[in-house]
């Protein structure tokens, strides 16, 4: 478990404990939609939570996404080297033959794209706390994830 996963569940549980609810009112309120060992092993960080969960929990706390982040995360730059930013090759995460572990990112990054209504279609630059967000997923540290995605080929040359 990376200490961000560690961080990320110590904010979840703030956040549940913050609105009075027992991991089982949590499902039951829910009406089974999020299980209570679920929730459970999220906030132990025993169990990555991808983007699109954190978006599901943040509307069923009616919070933003940013409160469900470690607040300590958002505004440290990141550690050893980090960038706290990177630009994603488009054109090259789109690619047929990408590899399927790799989808999340591509995914993230159109998602991204439609928000910021930015289909120049070449490049997307994230930010330090999105990058640290997709490392959730991968359960790795940003630095970790940034030299696999150079592996892959998926950074824009600057």
């Amino acid at each position: 478990m990376s200490e961000y996963q560690r961080r990320l569940g110590s904010r979840l549980r703030a956040i549940r404990q913050q609105q009075g609810l027992t991991l089982q009112q949590v499902e039951e309120t829910s009406s089974g939609k999020w299980k209570a060992v679920v929730v459970g092993s999220y906030e132990r960080g025993d169990r990555a939570v991808s983007v699109a969960k954190l978006a599901e929990l943040s509307e069923f706390y009616n919070v933003p996404v940013s409160e469900l982040l470690p607040k300590e995360e958002l505004s440290a730059p990141l550690v050893s080297g980090a960038p706290t930013k990177v630009m994603l090759d488009l054109r090259r995460l789109s690619r047929s033959d990408l590899d399927p572990d790799l989808r999340p990112v591509s995914r993230f990054a159109h998602t991204i794209q439609l928000q910021r209504g930015d289909y120049n279609g070449s490049v997307l630059t994230i930010r330090g706390e999105d990058l640290r967000a997709l490392s959730v997923i991968y359960g790795t540290d940003p630095e970790d994830l940034v030299v696999r995605l150079e592996d892959e080929g998926v950074l824009a040359q600057t």
